[in-house]
């Protein structure tokens, strides 16, 4: 991180804070009555999502998972430390997990509070972890569905020195050094970048 993205701190809104990046809408076309699972809209995020994580990162790939647990209960979340990633990867993987404690900040005012954050690291291949129900725990966070995971999760390929970040059933960012490395994503998937920001993401590819 230091080296490939100097002074961006891994927190969201990541879009915003590096120069290099596309912003892409995952969930569209909502409607009140989609409280199943599996109903039209999940099926379109869950669709985006991992199609959107198989273009970036191929199974050979080395990456580092970065899980981020807040911890505002006294260490309740933090005792089931392993449990968070235990159904995601191959056991024999969790010791190799590093943790590092944060100064929890409050996102609408930039105030560090007296919460921690728990940061848990795992350096691991993309064939050693379950991606797909990860990303569908991700998405689910704000549905009420279950597989349902409520941690930050950021993946940072290390060869091609990106980081890709689903943030709910809204949208996911995606960060890059150099726009070469993200351009055929960009070409790709151009219909699904977020209509908002698409004018300042233009001008990065073009």
């Amino acid at each position: 991180m230091n080296e490939n993205y100097p002074n961006l701190e891994l927190r969201p809104p990541l879009f915003y804070s590096w120069d290099v990046g596309i912003r892409f809408e995952l969930g569209v076309d909502w409607k009140r009555e989609y409280v199943y699972p599996n109903n039209p809209y999940v099926l379109g995020c869950y669709k985006r999502a991992i199609t959107l994580f198989e273009s970036l990162h191929s199974p050979t790939e080395e990456i580092f998972v970065v899980m981020d647990v807040n911890d505002f209960d006294k260490g309740k979340y933090l005792k089931h430390q392993l449990k968070n990633f235990s159904p995601y990867v191959k056991k024999s993987l969790l010791f190799r997990l590093k943790h590092q404690a944060l100064p929890y900040i409050f996102p609408e005012d930039d105030e560090e509070s007296t919460y921690k954050t728990h940061r848990f690291t795992l350096r691991c291949n993309i064939s050693d972890f379950k991606y797909v129900p990860l990303l569908k725990a991700i998405c689910n966070q704000d549905l009420g569905l279950k597989p349902i995971i409520y941690h930050r999760v950021y993946f940072i390929n290390i060869n091609r020195k990106t980081i890709f970040h689903v943030y709910d059933d809204r949208g996911c960012d995606l960060l890059a050094t150099s726009p070469v490395t993200i351009k055929d994503t960009y070409d790709r998937h151009y219909d699904w970048i977020l209509d908002y920001d698409r004018p300042e993401i233009d001008k990065v590819f073009n």
